[in-house]
């Protein structure tokens, strides 16, 4: 009785689907302590499933199929956090010095800028370019967060072991659901395509982070590594993400260098390796265009860093693609993956195999 009513009146079905909207990212906000977690696992886990199915397929014993897997993602993660926070602290040491090198540096340039153009810079910028106190507590504050990241991978890597238990379950829970007749979208392909995803996006962004975080070793700049591993983060932000990636660097430049070519230098470098690796080797690597329109970006990342913090931004694509998946291979909602998309689908009079498959 009641459907019949709201399909009768679509303004009542329109409010009850934005209050049910409103419950969803309530719940996504508040439950963030253990959907975070989870989310990170289902990535996890979506990386290491070949992994367990190539140790099934050379009849490896049930028990290590799983182990090995969680195991490998330990190993390398926990070398990750371990350079990223021996780094940290060394930073924190000397963050003291590169404000002192910045405020030095400010006052060079307010002076030469005076010179030139014979006007009071000073009395509305100002002399003090950084606060030491501040910077210093963004810099325990990160020290902070990398060791609660660290409390919390136990419960990520706990996580991906029962995925990885279920994984060899849920096939066949899919095709008894689709012999039942009951609508479920095409599961595996949402799965294949989900993977490949993040497949992709993963290596291509530890080549980005290896590459840059040698390309600053060879400029000489200080942290390398913890410069490495943040543009490795950062990838995975299309966009906005380089850019972040690049500020530390340039800053650096400025601060141990002192001119201005080299910190060019430092910004060009990134400016290429996002290019060749980002915008050209990426598309061609994922087959199809996966990417999102730049007004659902931007939204995504206020999202999903307002639902779940730092971490929530750097998901905040990858989260939104694999729905963007989802909707697609949904024939009822397919309409919503359209308008997530950078571009309408491709007309009928074009080739098929131009189709993104599910749009």
């Amino acid at each position: 009785m009641i459907v019949e009513k709201l399909e009768e009146q679509p303004g009542a079905r329109l409010l009850l689907n934005l209050a049910c909207a409103v419950v969803v990212v309530y719940g996504l906000r508040y439950a963030s302590a253990i959907l975070l977690p989870a989310a990170v696992a289902l990535f996890l886990s979506v990386l290491s499933l070949p992994i367990m199915l190539w140790l099934q397929r050379h009849r490896v014993p049930g028990l290590l199929r799983i182990v090995i897997p969680v195991v490998l993602n330990i190993a390398v993660f926990g070398l990750l956090i371990l350079l990223a926070t021996r780094s940290l602290v060394q930073f924190q040491g000397r963050v003291g010095i590169y404000a002192a090198e910045l405020d030095q540096l400010q006052a060079v340039w307010i002076q030469a800028l005076e010179a030139r153009t014979e006007l009071p810079v000073s009395t509305y910028i100002g002399t003090a370019f950084v606060d030491p106190s501040v910077v210093a507590n963004f810099a325990r504050g990160l020290v902070g967060r990398a060791a609660e990241l660290l409390g919390t991978t136990f419960l990520v890597f706990l996580i991906m072991a029962f995925m990885l238990s279920e994984a060899s379950v849920f096939p066949e829970k899919f095709r008894y659901i689709m012999r039942g007749g009951v609508p479920g979208g095409r599961p595996a392909k949402v799965v294949t395509e989900v993977q490949a995803y993040v497949g992709i996006k993963t290596v291509v962004s530890l080549a980005t982070g290896l590459l840059l975080g040698l390309w600053c070793w060879v400029m000489d700049l200080d942290f390398p590594v913890l410069l490495g591993v943040l543009a490795f983060l950062l990838h995975f932000i299309p966009t906005v993400g380089a850019i972040f990636a690049a500020v530390p660097a340039v800053m650096l430049s400025l601060i141990l260098v002192g001119t201005v070519g080299h910190a060019l230098a430092v910004a060009l470098g990134y400016a290429v390796v996002g290019t060749l690796l980002g915008h050209i080797l990426e598309p061609q690597l994922q087959g199809r265009q996966l990417g999102l329109s730049p007004l659902v970006l931007v939204l995504s990342l206020l999202f999903w860093g307002w639902a779940w913090g730092p971490m929530g931004a750097l998901l905040a694509v990858p989260l939104t693609v694999v729905v963007k998946i989802w909707l697609e291979n949904t024939p009822d909602l397919r309409w919503v993956a359209i308008l997530l998309d950078k571009a309408p689908p491709r007309t009928d009079s074009e080739s098929p195999t131009d189709v993104p498959s599910g749009v």
